[in-house]
């Protein structure tokens, strides 16, 4: 398999990894009364902190940036693009996309903001390949 497919599964895992961190982080399943959450319909879920909140939206950026990602890696190989240009743009998306999570659930603005934009600087490398 190809760097730029493992790393399209990379990708899924940490997306998956995100979302049911924020899922936790959201319900404090760490809890007794958050694990009655977890289990239960969510209908009475206490206000999330701000770190939970910055947790779900940072899942939620990653479920929209996923599809694009494994969308450009598809193509690329599907209509025998794949070259080195498709696998840098791979990594710069992944390993941005790994280091915006901690950014911003911390709450850097700035920086993940930065990292974001490297993140899609990697899927423009991608769709140049495609050119």
């Amino acid at each position: 398999m190809t760097i730029d497919l493992q790393l399209v599964a990379y990708a899924i895992v940490l997306t998956w990894i995100m979302v049911f961190s924020a899922s936790v982080l959201k319900a404090r399943a760490w809890t007794p009364a958050g694990m009655k959450v977890a289990f239960g319909n969510r209908h009475d879920v206490p206000p999330p902190p701000a770190f939970a909140e910055r947790a779900d939206r940072a899942g939620r950026n990653m479920l929209e940036s996923l599809p694009l990602f494994i969308g450009l890696v598809a193509v690329a190989h599907l209509g025998g693009r794949h070259t080195d240009r498709v696998d840098l743009g791979a990594h710069l998306f992944f390993w941005a996309r790994l280091a915006y999570w901690p950014i911003y659930v911390v709450g850097i603005p700035v920086l993940r903001t930065l990292v974001w934009y490297v993140a899609i600087a990697g899927l423009g490398l991608i769709f140049s390949a495609l050119l």
